[in-house]
């Protein structure tokens, strides 16, 4: 069991560590080790994206326990985007052709050298290794502090020994290293704490020694922690569209007629929000002695907006045929076919376009924030800050990269050239080799996890951290 613990990347947990405070990724693992401990067969595992929080190198010990299982007489589906994993499979089963309304359908299915080779297939050329890797020009080694850079020095805290790193200005760096490495405790408790009591003129943490980042005067963390609780935001509402659309239709002639303002086409206070459900969308069952189940409203549909909202309409002078849309209509559409709809509404549109080159054309407008996965939240938080000046801005990402195709990884790299192109300095914590290969600067954390961990063990670019023999994340690249 111990074996199997250190395999999948567990090694620096301690054994009175509470159940609870496992992440998704670590609790999945835990239960995987206890599988192959009691010698199940003739059973069906599903695993949901096991590689999740994975270094390169554990991922070896995840396809090992995998193999297992199946040697013992069991089957095996996974749901994965890790080539690294899926180069083990036997069958692969490829759902595409794009997400949401453009997906639905199996684009491929064979072995992985059939895969490999059949041009329908989106994943094929990562599995044989054909696919772009460089999606960026990367700085010089002679220019990567030419733009100036963060210095920070601590003291030991939890398993992380005494550190002095140096962050490049201007550039993309990955923060990388095994689970426990001490990733998460350099950029998260020592830096973000440190340069917002900098910048508030305020005690740096008593683990901080000395931090100089001169001309930083804001730090971003952007994680993939839920967008609130609350069913009532929704994508449009939190990308500032839906204040633009009852605007818009406030102004039309049917709301004229009828003597309505932009705060009536409100779904939360307005008159025309649904009066069965309140505009949440949803109804709650009083279940006796069971918890409330929750149906759509039968009354809206889940448009959240009576039937008076679906008579009020705004037409697109731009589109020849001159459709006509009303806001529930318009709250329904993912953020591509919205962009064709709203082609007349300039703020609109620019705010929809956003979404669109972070990857996220197939949301729909009116989908409820707390339900998007980890990376689509981390994308529309990233949302207001594009196609601004970020010349005194830290981005920090927490493994973006959770739950996203090679060819969403693709576009999240073109989001952070953005940001660099707009003179951030974004700092990523990341396990997936794309990204890495990609950074300006990698500061390689390790060489394992816990108390053998805790010391940087290579920084640099990604061709000096390859050859750099300690590093264990420069065997893969």
């Amino acid at each position: 069991m111990a074996k199997r613990l250190l395999d999948l990347g567990l090694g620096y947990l301690t054994l009175d560590r509470a159940s609870s405070t496992l992440s998704t990724g670590e609790r999945q693992r835990m239960q995987l080790a206890r599988a192959v401990r009691n010698r199940t067969t003739g059973v069906l595992y599903v695993l949901d994206e096991p590689s999740i929080g994975l270094h390169p190198s554990n991922i070896v010990g995840l396809n090992g326990v995998i193999h297992d299982l199946i040697a013992d007489g069991n089957s095996v589906i996974l749901v994965d985007h890790d080539t690294q994993i899926l180069a083990e499979s036997d069958w692969i089963i490829e759902m595409g052709p794009g997400a949401g309304a453009d997906g639905g359908q199996v684009i491929a299915q064979g072995t992985v050298p059939a895969i490999s080779q059949d041009p329908g297939s989106k994943i094929g050329p990562f599995l044989a290794g054909t696919a772009k890797v460089h999606e960026r020009k990367q700085a010089a080694p002679e220019e990567m502090f030419s733009q100036g850079r963060i210095h920070l020095s601590t003291g030991p805290i939890h398993t992380v020994k005494s550190l002095d790193v140096e962050i490049p200005k201007g550039r993309l760096t990955a923060v990388t290293g095994v689970s426990g490495s001490g990733k998460t405790t350099l950029i998260l408790e020592s830096l973000i704490p440190g340069l917002e009591a900098k910048i508030r003129g305020k005690k740096l943490p008593d683990h901080v020694l000395s931090l100089d980042a001169e001309g930083i005067g804001q730090v971003k963390l952007i994680d993939a922690t839920p967008i609130g609780i609350n069913v009532r935001s929704t994508v449009a509402t939190y990308a500032n569209v839906h204040d633009e659309l009852r605007k818009i239709f406030a102004r039309t002639a049917d709301a004229k007629e009828l003597g309505l303002k932009a705060g009536d086409f409100s779904y939360n206070t307005g008159r025309l929000r649904c009066p069965v459900c309140d505009g949440t969308g949803v109804i709650s069952l009083d279940v006796q002695f069971l918890p409330d189940v929750k149906i759509t409203c039968p009354d809206c549909r889940g448009s959240r907006y009576s039937k008076d909202a679906l008579r009020i309409k705004y037409m697109n002078k731009k589109e020849k045929d001159g459709q006509a849309y009303s806001l529930p209509e318009l709250m329904a559409m993912d953020v591509s076919t919205a962009l064709k709809a709203c082609a007349g509404m300039k703020t609109v549109r620019q705010r929809l376009q956003v979404l669109q080159e972070l990857g996220l054309g197939y949301l729909t407008l009116g989908e409820e924030t707390p339900s998007l996965s980890g990376g689509e939240a981390q994308r529309l938080k990233l949302a207001s800050e594009m196609g601004k000046a970020q010349s005194d801005s830290v981005f920090v990402f927490d493994e973006p990269t959770i739950g996203l195709h090679p060819l969403d990884v693709r576009t999240l790299i073109g989001v952070f050239q953005t940001l660099i192109e707009n003179g951030a300095t974004v700092i990523v914590i990341e396990h997936d080799l794309d990204v890495i290969r990609n950074a300006d600067h990698i500061i390689d954390m390790g060489p394992g996890g816990g108390e053998a961990g805790g010391r940087i063990v290579a920084a640099g670019t990604p061709e000096e951290v390859k050859n750099n023999k300690e590093s264990i994340t420069g065997r893969y690249l």
